[in-house]
């Protein structure tokens, strides 16, 4: 009976231990999120001047370039996806080069050039997060 509650306790601490081994390796290379969360700043600040109808045409375009500058860190800082979410980083980046170039001026207009933007980010989160 010793033996077997032994080996029962020594089991669950190796797992125990394997999952914080785990964490602690994934958590290694913060850029994958680190892009990700800086992403998601510039996005909610977007949607803030939205929701307070301060669109700002310099500032939005402010916001928008610094999105397409923070995409194209997506492939360095995820080499290990698959050609999908490749792909998707690419359609994202398009998108976001397509808003800034769009100029937004006021909020509709900006809501407008969102619109492809959010779609590829939801696309996106469906598939890999």
């Amino acid at each position: 009976m010793r033996v077997a509650l032994l080996i029962v306790l020594g089991l669950a601490i190796g797992i125990i231990g394997t999952v914080f081994t785990m964490r602690a390796l994934d958590e290694r290379n913060p850029l994958p999120h680190a892009v990700m969360v800086t992403m998601g700043f510039h996005r909610h600040q977007l949607e803030q001047a939205v929701k307070g109808q301060r669109c700002d045409a310099t500032a939005n375009i402010e916001q928008l370039q610094h999105m397409q500058m923070i995409a194209g860190d997506i492939p360095a800082a995820f080499p290990d996806a698959p050609q999908a979410f490749q792909d998707l980083a690419s359609h994202l980046r398009s998108a976001l080069q397509t808003a800034a170039q769009s100029a937004p001026v006021d909020c509709p207009a900006l809501v407008s050039a969102l619109k492809p933007v959010d779609q590829v980010c939801k696309e996106c989160h469906q598939q890999y997060r």
